[in-house]
């Protein structure tokens, strides 16, 4: 495949790789992409998933918030795909500088990659909303149905919700390694979730590679387009 080959010599010319990822690097893995026709915004609950998982929705209804999180969010014996753990070993080979996702599964850390920048937080990690104490995965599923801290509070998965901000010093984080990076991978992501989408305006070389299995809005900036599975794409890499 022409494609596959240039992806291959795009790879062997840089050093200073970037790979910016959504829900399609998780779904070989079993967990459902949010927009795709089986994924969460096609399923009928009492409220559309947008408002669940809203910051208000959060503190008003926080026992049907916590419902629907346990039933649609997490998959704790989700494990690495292809995708996963090729990316840890271009990050090995000192090829890969940075991991930037969207998703909050942990699959990448548990792939072996080190730089891994979370732009919307991550399940294993749990705060009371009290007095800050920390919960990891397990915990928290073991207090459901609301999770509540020893202290009496509320135990809040540490994940970007609707309505609320993303951290500033991730957002640092991710400007920079795009703004640095001589290649840039997006893959498995319709690049419309703002404003993560947006960090990649940041780029300014001449490897912009896009993989998605369907059309996105950056898809006429791309320098090598590539419209596919992205697992099996990645699984002629190194």
């Amino acid at each position: 495949m022409k494609e596959i080959n240039q992806l291959k010599e795009f790879v062997e010319e840089c050093s200073h790789i970037v790979f910016f990822g959504g829900a399609g690097v998780s779904t070989e893995s079993g967990i459902p992409d949010f927009r795709s026709v089986d994924g969460l915004y096609h399923l009928k609950y009492a409220y559309p998933p947008e408002q669940i998982l809203s910051h208000s929705f959060f503190l008003r209804n926080t026992e049907a918030f916590f419902q629907f999180y346990y039933d649609k969010m997490l998959y704790p014996k989700a494990l690495p795909n292809i995708t996963h753990k090729k990316l840890a070993m271009l990050e090995e080979s000192g090829r890969l500088n940075a991991v930037i996702t969207q998703n909050i599964d942990g699959l990448h850390q548990m792939a072996g990659s080190k730089n891994v920048i979370e732009l919307h937080g991550s399940v294993h990690r749990n705060y009371c909303t009290k007095c800050g104490h920390f919960y990891s995965l397990q915990e928290v599923i073991d207090k459901a149905p609301i999770p509540l801290c020893s202290c009496g509070g509320i135990i809040k998965p540490d994940v970007v919700l609707y309505e609320e901000a993303l951290n500033e010093d991730i957002i640092s984080k991710a400007i920079t390694a795009i703004s640095s990076a001589d290649m840039l991978i997006i893959g498995g992501t319709s690049l419309s979730v703002y404003p993560a989408a947006g960090f990649i305006h940041y780029y300014s070389g001449s490897k912009l590679v896009l993989i998605n299995k369907s059309a996105t809005p950056m898809d006429s900036n791309a320098d090598l387009l590539i419209t596919g599975s992205l697992g099996e794409v990645m699984e002629s890499l190194i």
